[in-house]
């Protein structure tokens, strides 16, 4: 099981409202690639997110079902990625201050990504996530710090990506 943390500069809301924007997916979850549609019901248990994940040409399309919804705490979701196989993924988000702490887990729970050895699956599963986080970042504090600097800018001016 792959885990990130990420310290955003906004308050969970922030967080979980990016979330609940099922438009907002591909913006924010590395790998997918476009929306085709979103439950009206998104982010309530059982909903599902249409999406695709790849490069064009080799795009495939799949579904991500949302398996708990506790805002602004906690959402678990597993996203499907034929022929790879499946995950579940959690995210937590804790206030901390004025900040939130946000946790990503996720594993892989069905497919041949659960027949890689996990120290290999976390490697990758871990770079991933941690650019998803930077992704969450730019939109989550965008909604409330558009004129400053954002923790995703400030990873980047300090070198990292």
């Amino acid at each position: 099981m792959s885990l990130n943390v990420r310290v955003l500069r906004c308050a969970p809301a922030d967080v979980f409202a990016v979330i609940a924007d099922g438009w907002l997916f591909p913006s924010w979850v590395v790998g997918a690639s476009r929306m085709r549609e979103v439950d009206d019901a998104w982010p309530a248990v059982g909903s599902e997110l249409h999406h695709s994940f790849g490069a064009w040409p080799a795009v495939i399309d799949d579904t991500t079902v949302s398996i708990e919804w506790d805002p602004p705490r906690r959402a678990v979701m597993k996203a499907r990625g034929w022929p790879l196989g499946e995950a579940l993924i959690t995210l937590d988000a804790k206030p901390r201050g004025d900040d939130t702490v946000v946790r990503i887990q996720e594993e892989a729970v069905a497919g041949p990504g659960r027949l890689i050895p996990a120290p290999l699956l976390d490697v990758g599963l871990h770079v991933r996530n941690a650019e998803t986080l930077h992704r969450l970042a730019y939109l989550a504090e965008g909604r409330v710090h558009r004129a400053e600097r954002s923790t995703a800018e400030q990873e980047i001016a300090e070198g990292g990506e």
